[in-house]
């Protein structure tokens, strides 16, 4: 049999594989937008390997919390912000709704300054000209294009996280060392050790995308003209075990990417005493003469890629947390006519996400800074999750198992743990 015959196979069922992934994966290399890279820099560039197990420990946390609003979407039919709405005061939801898009276009500012500058690196064109063309396009191509269209290309977006991993390899490292130092690791000792621990899980452990996870299932049902009726519970079970897969490989792609970037920066920036990174042209300018230009180069173009994945799912995360509070028409198979109010908020977290980067702020202090505050507010949102993904009655007599809702309940007190410890220490 000739070889290329013997490879089609292979290939088919890597497209099949491939062609079923989809919210999970998305979510996954949302995960590592350029907010997360940036604070993943900072922490190998200050701490070095001593970090990197933080990389394996929070995949599986990570995965149980998405798969766990997956479920929430999937079986109950309605977003988080609406299943939260049955269970907690509407004023409370309503306030974590708006801090969601504060939170939010503030991260889609630094993540268009971040990728602006790495385009600017890359092409020498002034960086405020990318951060217009990006917002721009990207804002567009939301309100636009339909679901279909934009998972499809958020999936292929999805690929630049590879890039860490080829920068990694670029700079040969000690591979002895680096398993020593993963399998090994070292508690947190001191303050700024412990800040950096919840940054770490601020950056991982996302809110926005516990939104995005559980509209993308009702964007699914849509798009696929599914129902969810007690009478399609086999399509339901069905569709929840692709989630799993999808999940699990897109957590795991995440944190493989987090795990490369911070391996990056520790053995090139800390290594070389350079642990005070501002911008992440800084990031990669110190990685140059470091870790060679190939390195470099590959690392700023991944920031430009997950960019590109990381906000469609910002901007659009707080207009479905909203419609749902307020009972708007939403959904990226919309008519703009049909769904004003949540383009609306498209709209106005992209002008202003625009806007913020004329201002005289430092995107990756800022961006750590964001980490931080998630890392102190996820712990209640986690508990609410929980509390919904509990409940018989809201998810149809069908709630998360009971590892599912330790796995998040441990989460939960880890993060919260985390916190405690940076302001004792």
């Amino acid at each position: 049999m000739p070889q290329a015959d013997r490879q089609r196979p292979a290939a088919g069922r890597l497209t099949r594989f491939f062609a079923g992934l989809g919210p999970g994966l998305i979510s996954g290399a949302a995960d590592d937008d350029p907010s997360s890279i940036g604070t993943y820099s900072v922490v190998g560039a200050q701490f070095g390997t001593a970090v990197l197990w933080t990389a394996f420990v929070t995949w599986p946390l990570i995965a149980a919390i998405q798969l766990m609003c997956a479920r929430i979407g999937l079986v109950t039919g309605r977003g988080l912000a609406r299943a939260l709405g049955e269970k907690f005061p509407r004023p409370l939801v309503v306030t974590a709704c708006l801090g969601l898009l504060v939170a939010n276009t503030i991260t889609v500012g630094a993540d268009l300054s971040a990728m602006a500058d790495a385009a600017e690196m890359l092409t020498g064109l002034n960086s405020h000209f990318y951060v217009v063309f990006f917002g721009v396009v990207i804002a567009l191509g939301t309100i636009f294009l339909r679901y279909r269209r934009i998972a499809n290309l958020l999936k292929w977006f999805a690929l630049s996280l590879l890039a860490y991993a080829l920068a990694t390899f670029a700079i040969h490292p000690n591979w002895n060392f680096v398993l020593q130092q993963t399998f090994l690791p070292s508690w947190p000792m001191g303050h700024e050790a412990w800040t950096g621990l919840v940054a770490i899980l601020g950056a991982t452990i996302s809110p926005y995308l516990f939104f995005w996870q559980a509209s993308q299932e009702l964007e699914e049902t849509r798009d696929r003209g599914l129902v969810v009726h007690s009478d399609e519970q086999g399509t339901r079970r069905k569709r929840m075990r692709a989630r799993k897969l999808d999940v699990a490989v897109g957590t795991l792609f995440s944190s493989l990417a987090m795990y490369f970037i911070i391996l990056t920066t520790a053995l090139t920036l800390h290594r070389s005493g350079v642990t005070n990174i501002d911008t992440s042209s800084d990031a990669a300018a110190a990685l140059k003469p470091l870790a060679g230009a190939f390195a470099a180069t590959l690392f700023t173009v991944g920031i430009v890629g997950v960019g590109l994945v990381a906000i469609p799912t910002l901007i659009t995360s707080a207009a479905y947390a909203l419609a749902e509070t307020f009972r708007w028409t939403d959904g990226l198979n919309e008519k703009f006519k049909a769904a004003r109010p949540f383009y609306g908020v498209i709209i106005l977290s992209s002008v202003v996400g625009i806007a913020l980067d004329f201002a005289d702020v430092s995107p990756m202090r800022a961006l750590f800074g964001a980490a931080i505050v998630n890392g102190l507010l996820d712990p209640f949102l986690l508990a609410g999750i929980l509390i919904v993904a509990s409940d018989r009655k809201i998810m149809r007599q069908q709630p998360s198992s009971l590892l599912a809702r330790l796995a998040v309940g441990v989460t939960a007190l880890a993060m919260l743990g985390a916190a405690i410890g940076m302001f004792v220490s």
